[in-house]
């Protein structure tokens, strides 16, 4: 695979995992209140902790695209 491939894969990557990171923040903005009754049927959460798993959980999302996305293609960039 050369290095233009890579860069398109990661470049294709960086793009579906941002996308699904918005529907995911979307979701959590305009479709909250369902959401927690949904989880809400399963697990026996406050509003308070539901937010924050959430919150975390979009931050550790983020972070992995940063370190397996973004980091990556921005140093074939560099090098290439």
């Amino acid at each position: 695979m050369s290095a233009n491939e890579v860069k398109d894969l990661l470049l294709w990557s960086l793009g579906i995992n941002y996308v699904l990171l918005l529907i995911w923040a979307g979701a959590f903005i305009w479709a909250h209140d369902w959401m927690y009754k949904l989880h809400g049927r399963w697990f026996k959460l406050s509003v308070e902790a539901f937010d924050a798993i959430h919150y975390a959980g979009m931050a550790i999302y983020k972070i992995g695209i940063f370190l397996l996305n973004l980091a990556p293609l921005l140093a074939l960039y560099f090098i290439t």
